[in-house]
C-alpha cells in the first residue's frame, strides 16, 4: 500500500488523541497518592474525575462550532496544546481545590479534539468505520503506556512528576502535527456562531429516534467506561491486594485489548452492521465485569479484564452509528452537539462507582457497572429482532 497523505493525518490524528487520552488516564493509577496527600475520600476524587469528563463533554459541540467556522487543524492544535498545559498545572497544584479546578481545565482542552477529528476523518475516507477504529487506538496506546509510566514513576517520585508526563508527552505532538498537517478550509467561515447554537435547530437533531436510541446506548456504556477508566486499578488494589504497579500492567493490558478490539469492533460495523457490533462489545464487557466481581482467581481475572477490555471498545461502533444518522452538512456541529450529550450523561460514572464503592464497596460497585453494559446489550438486541428503527 503507498503512503498518502490522508495517511499522515489519520496517524497524527491518532497521536493526537493519544495526549489527550494519556493526561486523564496519568491520574488513575496514583489515585491513592493523591487521596493521601490531600486527604480526601474516592467519592472527592471521583467528583474532580467527573468535573473532568464533564468539561471534556461540554466542549464537544463547541469544538465542533469552531471546526466549521475556523477549520479542523486550528482546534486540534489547541487541544493537544492546552493538553500538555493543563497536565503541568495539574502536577504544580498545592492545594485540592486547585487540583481539581486543574483537572476540569484538563477535561475542557482535551475535549476539543475527538469530535473534529472524527470529522475530519470523514471528510478524507470512505471507510469511516475503519479509519474511526483506527483514530481511536489513540485511546487504547494511551492506556498501554501511561498507566506503567505513572504508576513506575509515582512510586518513585510521587503523583506530581506522574501527571506531569502529560506535557512529555504532548509537546513533541504539537510539533508534529503543527509541520505534517495542510490547514483545512472551515465548512462555514462566514456564518455568526450565534446561529448555530439555536435552541430549536439542536433540539430537532437530537430528537430524531435513531439519534434518541444512540444516545440512551451511548450514555450507558459511557458511564461504565467512565467508572472503569476512574476506578479499575484502584479497584484491584483494594480487593485483589495487588500492587500498584501490577495494577497498572492490568490496566494496560485492558487497554491493548480495547485498542485491537476497537479495529475490529470498527470493521465489523462497516461489514455486518454497527448494532451487531455494539451488542457483541457491550456483552462481552458485562460478562467479563460479572467474572471480574464473583472470581478471586487471577486467571480468571485476567480473562474478565480482557472481556472488560472488548466491551469499552464500543465506541468504534458507536460514533459511525451517529455519522450515518447525519447529513454531511451535520456533522461537524451536530456530532459534536450528540458527543456533548452522551459524554456528560455517561461523565458521572467516576462520581457514581466512588460513591457506590465507599457505600457499598467495590463488589457493588462494579456488578453495577456489569449490569448497565448487560441493558444496552438487550436494548441492542430487542431493537434490532423486532425491527423496532431506531
Amino acid at each position: 500500500m503507498r503512503w498518502h497523505y490522508r495517511h499522515s493525518v489519520l496517524v497524527l490524528c491518532m497521536f493526537a488523541f493519544l495526549v489527550t487520552y494519556f493526561a486523564r488516564l496519568a491520574i488513575s493509577p496514583v489515585i491513592p497518592l493523591i487521596t493521601a496527600e490531600f486527604t480526601v475520600t474516592n467519592t472527592a476524587i471521583g467528583m474532580a474525575l467527573t468535573g473532568m469528563w464533564l468539561t471534556y463533554g461540554l466542549a464537544q459541540f463547541p469544538s465542533g462550532v469552531l471546526a466549521d467556522r475556523f477549520g479542523e487543524r486550528r482546534v486540534i492544535l489547541v487541544a493537544v496544546g492546552g493538553t500538555a498545559l493543563m497536565g503541568l498545572l495539574l502536577a504544580l497544584a498545592p492545594a485540592f481545590p486547585l487540583f481539581v479546578a486543574s483537572t476540569v481545565a484538563l477535561g475542557a482542552v482535551a475535549g476539543l479534539h475527538y469530535s473534529v477529528a472524527t470529522t475530519l476523518l470523514s471528510r478524507t475516507f470512505e471507510d469511516v468505520g475503519r479509519a474511526v477504529g483506527i483514530h481511536s487506538l489513540g485511546g487504547p496506546l494511551a492506556g498501554l503506556t501511561a498507566p506503567i509510566a505513572a504508576a513506575w514513576v509515582g512510586s518513585r517520585y510521587g503523583w506530581r512528576p506522574a501527571v506531569a508526563l502529560a506535557a512529555v508527552v504532548g509537546v513533541p505532538v504539537f510539533a508534529l502535527f503543527a509541520w505534517r498537517v495542510r490547514p483545512t478550509p472551515p465548512r462555514r467561515p462566514d456564518q455568526r456562531m450565534r446561529e448555530r447554537f439555536e435552541l430549536g435547530s439542536l433540539m430537532a437533531l437530537v430528537s430524531r429516534p435513531p439519534i434518541v436510541f444512540t444516545l440512551f446506548i451511548a450514555a450507558l456504556g459511557t458511564f461504565v467506561a467512565q467508572g472503569l477508566l476512574s476506578f479499575l486499578p484502584t479497584f484491584l488494589i483494594e480487593t485483589r491486594g495487588v500492587t500498584a504497579t501490577l495494577a497498572g500492567v492490568v490496566f494496560s493490558a485492558f487497554f491493548v485489548v480495547r485498542g485491537g478490539g476497537q479495529i475490529v469492533l470498527g470493521e465489523l460495523s462497516d461489514r455486518l452492521g454497527r448494532d451487531f457490533a455494539l451488542g457483541v462489545s457491550m456483552f462481552a464487557g458485562g460478562v467479563g465485569l460479572l467474572l471480574l466481581v464473583v472470581s478471586s482467581s487471577r486467571v480468571v481475572a485476567g480473562v474478565a479484564v480482557l472481556l472488560a477490555g472488548i466491551g469499552s471498545s464500543f465506541f468504534a461502533a458507536l460514533d459511525p452509528r451517529f455519522i450515518d444518522n447525519l447529513s454531511e452538512a451535520e456533522r461537524g456541529a451536530g456530532f459534536g452537539l450528540v458527543r456533548t450529550v452522551y459524554t456528560m450523561l455517561g461523565s458521572s460514572g467516576s462520581v457514581g462507582v466512588g460513591l457506590l464503592a465507599d457505600t457499598y464497596g467495590w463488589e457493588m460497585a462494579f456488578t453495577v457497572l456489569a449490569g448497565l453494559f448487560l441493558i444496552t446489550a438487550i436494548a441492542i438486541t430487542v431493537n434490532t429482532v423486532f425491527k423496532l428503527g431506531y
